[in-house]
């Protein structure tokens, strides 16, 4: 589903600043890998790349999703061929009202994919449905996009706006930033309900807490711009134990 084959990365406004330097990465259809990894090692600079996100040149390598180049493609092309980002950080737009937010964004991927716009009635529906699950109010759906949100709500939003729009790729940059453990658990039951042996996760995280309640199939760990060790969910438990200095002397 995902391959990212030897990608090299840096900022636009500090170009000898590389940070990505030569990843690979190939994540298949119905599999959830989590990349763990120090402060400065490239995580949320990798998530950013593949969203689109202003501010980063590519200057070698390739990442594909489903065989389709995202590297060519707008963000707003990006997110119609199914890939979505979660932030670490969601923003708030004032002015915007939840459900016209989602309602707005799920026909215009429908519309990019050739598929019948919904009524407005239906989208409420399927709103509220998900809405329900997530503990999400009716207030809060009336709000604007994170909009007075604390933390949690904003991270249930972002998972809501998952349930809602069915990507193919969920890329989770540090989802559990912030978050107390009820809210995490609330945010995990969100995503463990969207796997799927045709949808993908890849979980950006610094913590073995998240993923004692979303369960990786890989874990990657990723220092100075490289994917340096890969192993199955005991990777995390490994780093819990002896940290990053410890499993990084080893791969040296």
């Amino acid at each position: 589903m995902l391959k990212i084959d030897n990608l090299h990365a840096r900022l636009e406004e500090e170009p000898e600043r590389v940070i990505l330097k030569g990843l690979s990465l190939e994540v298949p259809a119905g599999e959830v890998h989590a990349i763990m990894g120090p402060n400065g090692s490239g995580k949320s600079t990798l998530s950013y790349v593949l969203a689109g996100r202003d501010g980063y040149d590519v200057t070698e390598g390739s990442a594909t999703l489903d065989g389709q180049d995202l590297l060519d493609m707008d963000p707003d092309a990006r997110a119609a061929a199914g890939l979505f980002l979660a932030f670490q950080y969601p923003v708030e737009i004032p002015g915007v009202g939840n459900m016209t937010f989602l309602r707005t964004a799920l026909n215009a991927q429908r519309k990019a994919r050739g598929e019948p716009e919904l009524s407005a009635a239906e989208v409420l529906k399927l709103v509220r449905a998900e809405a329900a699950k997530l503990e999400i109010s009716a207030d809060m759906l009336r709000r604007g996009v994170n909009v007075g949100f604390s933390g949690g709500e904003k991270k249930r939003n972002e998972i809501l706006q998952m349930a809602v729009l069915q990507p193919r790729f969920c890329l989770m940059d540090e989802t559990d930033s912030g978050l107390d453990v009820d809210a995490m658990k609330l945010v995990a039951s969100g995503v463990n309900a969207l796997r799927s042996p045709d949808r993908a996760f890849l979980v950006i995280t610094h913590y073995q807490r998240l993923l004692d309640h979303i369960r990786p199939d890989v874990v990657h760990i990723l220092a100075d711009g490289r994917i340096v060790k890969t192993g199955g969910p005991e990777l995390a438990l490994q780093v819990e134990n002896e940290g990053y200095a410890g499993i990084l002397g080893k791969a040296a």
